[in-house]
């Protein structure tokens, strides 16, 4: 069965799941980094013990701007932001764009699928070789970012098969 002009209709509800999913997973990882920095005795329902918080890890240099941001300007400038604020950003531009049949939408939903995929590598990476922690929320949203490249490959195929039938 197809949807949004010959897309199949499984992709926009897989997308809808995946962005509402990711927006709460980001908006909580915030709500837990804000808490934390304004309590210190706070604790997260992700905080199951010392080698697994997640609140280290949304605290930590890496939580802010991939731990990159702060090596160029200060710890604390606004430039620095959580990286819960760029993964509400990433989600609702996936969300909004998964509307567009158009084929520039599809490429910038792939092209920024693969930015996030390399994100959460990088970040999987400190994760695990430099923090020792894990972290739930983290691994649940490079998954939903590994499965959101998945629905973006398919989905620029199928509009891209779509334009050559027409054309």
């Amino acid at each position: 069965m197809a949807g949004l002009q010959g897309l199949p209709k499984w992709e926009r509800k897989a997308r809808v799941f995946l962005c509402v999913f990711g927006l709460v997973l980001s908006v909580y990882a915030l709500h837990v980094e804000l808490s934390k920095e304004s309590n210190p005795e706070y604790r997260a329902m992700c905080d199951l013990g010392e080698s697994v918080s997640c609140s280290k890890v949304f605290t930590s240099r890496w939580g802010r701007g991939f731990g990159l941001v702060q090596i160029f300007v200060a710890k604390d400038s606004p430039l620095n932001q959580p990286n819960s604020i760029l993964g509400i950003i990433f989600y609702t531009l996936q969300l909004g764009l998964g509307l567009s049949p158009s084929k520039t939408a599809a490429l910038f939903l792939v092209l920024s699928s693969w930015v996030s995929v390399a994100g959460s590598l990088y970040l999987a990476s400190i994760l695990a070789f430099v923090l020792g922690d894990f972290c739930m929320v983290c691994v649940s949203t490079y998954i939903v970012n590994f499965a959101l490249l998945f629905i973006n490959l398919k989905r620029k195929s199928a509009i891209e098969g779509r334009k050559e039938k027409a054309g």
